[in-house]
């Protein structure tokens, strides 16, 4: 397994050697040579599973990204992020499983694939992951505002997405049947955790506050990442979103009175170098666990379904702008165009649907469609991103 990780290194370390000095986003250049490694058999890399997932990169990477928001931006934006993340998430799920589904039956591709199946698949995807496309903003030197929106919304969205997915299959298994009642679980998970969040950021940042360490403080630093994500989840709520809260209280209050210069600098750094380690991974294997004869048996399929990812995502964008449209939160039609086009899907809607029982119907269409969607995402608009930005990010 220690080669297995020294030569994943190595691939990543020459893809960004590579792509330094072009406008092609590098986790984009990973999934791509993720895909040709992988079907060769070069290497038998770990499979991404939730486990591998949820306990070593998903805390670190959101930990990293809510520690380096800008809060004022974060603070100019904060009613649209919370559309986008809140009720803009749950209406995304009912427009993508409705243009899924009766495109599926119409064509004829798919005529047993049920309602069930649709919101199942929709909540799968209902995550973005705009890692390539934030790096890209900030390459170019986009407007803060747009590149807080659009990390801000997949921080909060990678949360609610997850519960979302949680209650549905609970509805789906009868263990609830008032929606009601899936709402209040809904708030209740998604607000708990950031409660202890909060709370665990603040104890540390207390201790830290007498500690004149930067090893030690950056030690801390991890603890909350990754402490308030698995005390959230043993507790039953979300440790994606307890772990943004925990990372936005450190980039503010611990980052500006409780480090000395020395840790400041150094946590930045160590924090920068860790989300780029675990980045290379992830979207690596992304790249090594879908195989493209899946893709190519599956295509009607996945065009229809990305299809109608791409539409409902638009839907809920230009609505959640036309929504703003009067206030000081307004979002410029090429704003809203960008947003829509940069919603790329990533890791986690895919170890998601890997995650789903095996008994469940349909489980391997369902895994084939999320894949297909993740790569197409990937490759067509990240690859395409740069060209986007640089013409609508003004």
């Amino acid at each position: 397994m220690e080669h297995t990780f020294i030569i994943l290194f190595a691939i990543a370390t020459a893809v960004a050697i590579a792509v330094s000095r072009t406008r092609v986003p590098y986790t984009v250049a990973l999934v791509a040579v993720g895909l040709a490694v992988g079907s060769l058999r070069i290497v038998e890399p770990p499979h991404l599973t939730k486990d591998l997932l949820f306990s070593i990169f998903l805390p670190g990477l959101v930990f990293e990204a809510a520690y380096n928001m800008h809060t004022r931006e974060l603070r100019e934006s904060w009613g649209t992020v919370a559309a986008l993340a809140g009720p803009g998430l749950l209406l995304a799920i009912a427009l993508t499983a409705l243009l899924t589904v009766w495109p599926l039956h119409a064509l004829g591709l798919a005529r047993d694939f049920t309602w069930t199946d649709g919101v199942v698949f929709a909540s799968l995807v209902s995550a973005t992951d705009p890692i390539a496309v934030v790096s890209l903003f900030r390459k170019l030197g986009v407007a803060p505002r747009l590149t807080t929106l659009v990390e801000a919304e997949s921080l909060f969205n990678d949360g609610t997405s997850i519960v979302a997915l949680t209650l549905v299959l609970a509805y789906v298994g009868g263990e609830s049947t008032s929606a009601l009642a899936l709402a209040g679980r809904f708030v209740l998970v998604v607000c708990g955790g950031g409660v202890v969040g909060g709370i665990i950021a603040y104890v540390i940042i207390r201790i830290t506050r007498h500690i004149d360490d930067p090893m030690i403080e950056i030690t801390l630093t991890t603890i909350a990442a990754y402490g308030s994500f698995v005390v959230a989840e043993d507790l039953g709520l979300s440790g994606v979103i307890a772990t943004v809260v925990a990372g936005m209280v450190f980039g503010t209050i611990a980052r500006e009175s409780a480090f000395s210069i020395d840790t400041r600098t150094t946590a930045d750094v160590f924090w920068r170098y860790l989300a780029f380690a675990l980045n290379s991974i992830v979207f690596l294997l992304i790249g090594f666990a879908v195989r493209p004869t899946m893709l190519i048996a599956a295509a009607g399929i996945i065009a229809v379904a990305y299809v109608a990812v791409l539409a409902a995502r638009a839907g809920v964008v230009y609505g959640v702008a036309a929504a703003f449209g009067r206030t000081r939160e307004r979002i410029p039609a090429r704003w809203a165009a960008l947003v829509t086009w940069g919603g790329l899907r990533g890791a986690l809607a895919m170890v998601l649907a890997l995650a789903l029982p095996a008994s469940f119907d349909h489980r391997e269409l369902l895994v084939d469609m999320t894949f297909g969607v993740v790569v197409v995402s990937l490759l067509l608009q990240g690859l395409t991103m740069p060209a986007a930005a640089t013409r609508l990010a003004r």
